[in-house]
């Protein structure tokens, strides 16, 4: 169900596609879903329709097997009501799992369970207790403990209020029986409104045994209202990733300021760290991230879809962003700070890349250093090679890029501009200032710069009185 407006969330955005971890919350539902094998996922839209469907259409995965079908809840009347716009592409066979695109921190393994206890027959009920169960509806069962019927908050009387079992609405039934009670529906209550929860008495006027699933951690079924619920759940999501990450040995200085998101494309969040690896506060990992043993990452870093080798150092406010090509950074090299790596930077072992040095399309081999204040684009550098302060790679000529290629123990020095396409011989030193613009041979020193001039007893320029 996604058809909510979201008025708390006081936003253009639709509540739905807000993000958590930068991904859409209706899309945490939809990959929940997928993981539980579904056959296909109808999502029910109703306010800014149009934007939703485009939005997880544009962006439904490549790999997904879910049938993705859209049904239109117009006006919106109830959560019953919005159940109803599904049935007429509702196979059925099997069952429905009904979840709610506000949702986005269920479990898989929470709704196999919950499936797993509806046995292809009963309904079940996806429940959880709250010391604060304001708002929700509320698990009432008989003497004996089975579950008799739902009664929302508004609707339900003082000694129903009191029970803190509630339901989280997600629930699995049968698809044939759905249909049954969805027809039998009415809005006869305090918000003159559809109330899914009705089907439960249904089920137990029909005989049909209805189950709850009971769990205990109330994250996963936390809804987002508001942005302080965005931001709580935004947390906890969080936490939990780097609890994860703990156990497997990464060292964190504070897992509560750590952060995993989806990428700009959609990239899932995805960061596999081998032993020993020690990341500081404020680190944000987008795409997918691969980091080597021993690896030391500094405060405030922003790594995106990067490959980090063994012993490598990456010194804080350092930003790597390898998009689609990806970066690599070698065994035992330094990055940072105050770096920056973009797509197509390949490193070799023991590079170093110092503070404000830029890095795009380029690979540095071995030992090549370039420890501040400098520019490498579309580059092939060599090893050994010691690139100065100031220096830039001339690379794009408004119209077509071109490759500057430096060979093995070249020296430049600082404030040198390498106009591409342009290859300097190996061993070879350009001198600090030079513009160069051919090829310079091996082995050679390369100066090119104007003469410097000396006027003597000269005046400086000064400043004239107003009049």
């Amino acid at each position: 169900m996604a058809a909510g407006k979201g008025t708390r969330m006081k936003s253009r955005t639709p509540k739905v596609l807000q993000k958590l971890a930068g991904r859409a919350l209706l899309q945490h539902v939809l990959d929940t879903a997928q993981q539980l094998q579904a056959r296909s996922a109808v999502v029910v839209t109703g306010h800014g329709a149009a934007e939703v469907e485009a939005f997880i259409a544009g962006t439904a995965r490549a790999d997904s097997h879910l049938d993705l079908k859209f049904v239109r809840q117009e006006p919106q009347l109830g959560t019953g009501h919005a159940v109803q716009q599904a049935v007429p592409v509702l196979a059925r066979d099997g069952m429905v799992v009904i979840l709610s695109g506000d949702v986005p921190l269920t479990q898989a393994d929470t709704l196999a369970a919950l499936v797993d206890a509806a046995a292809g027959q009963r309904m079940a009920l996806l429940t959880v207790s709250l010391d604060n169960p304001t708002g929700y509806g509320r698990i009432v069962r008989n003497d004996a403990g089975t579950v008799q019927r739902i009664v929302e908050q508004k609707d339900a009387s003082e000694a129903e209020r009191a029970i803190t079992e509630v339901y989280s609405g997600i629930m699995a039934v049968p698809a044939q029986r759905l249909a049954q009670w969805l027809g039998q529906l009415n809005n006869h209550n305090a918000q003159a409104e559809y109330y899914l929860t009705d089907i439960v008495a249904m089920a137990v006027a029909d005989g049909v045994e209805v189950v709850a699933h009971r769990i205990t951690d109330a994250v996963q079924v936390a809804g987002v209202n508001s942005p302080l619920q965005l931001a709580e759940l935004e947390r906890a999501h969080q936490l939990r990733a780097a609890h994860a990450l703990m156990e497997q040995g990464v060292r964190l200085a504070d897992p509560a300021r750590l952060d995993l998101r989806d990428d700009v494309r959609g990239t899932p969040a995805q960061l596999r760290c081998g032993q020993d690896v020690e990341i500081d506060v404020g680190c944000i990992f987008t795409g997918r991230v691969e980091v080597g043993e021993g690896v030391r990452i500094g405060a405030y870093c922003h790594i995106s879809n990067a490959q980090i080798a063994a012993g490598a150092v990456i010194h804080p406010f350092t930003h790597i962003d390898g998009e689609k090509l990806g970066a690599r950074v070698g065994e035992g090299a330094l990055v940072g700070p105050f770096a920056r790596l973009r797509p197509g930077a390949e490193l070799g072992r023991e590079v170093h890349i110092g503070n404000f040095v830029e890095v795009k399309n380029s690979t540095l081999a071995d030992g090549a250093k370039a420890n501040h204040l400098a520019y490498l684009g579309d580059a092939t550098v060599g090893e050994r090679v010691n690139y100065g302060a100031g220096s830039i790679t001339a690379n794009y000529d408004g119209v077509n890029k071109h490759r500057t290629v430096i060979e093995a123990d070249v020296h430049i020095g600082s404030n040198c501009v390498l106009v591409a396409p342009v290859t300097l011989g190996a061993g070879g030193t350009v001198g600090g200032g030079s513009t160069i613009t051919k090829n310079t041979p091996p082995g050679t020193l390369n100066v090119a710069r104007g003469k410097q001039v000396s006027i003597a007893n000269w005046q400086r320029p000064t400043k004239q009185p107003k009049a």
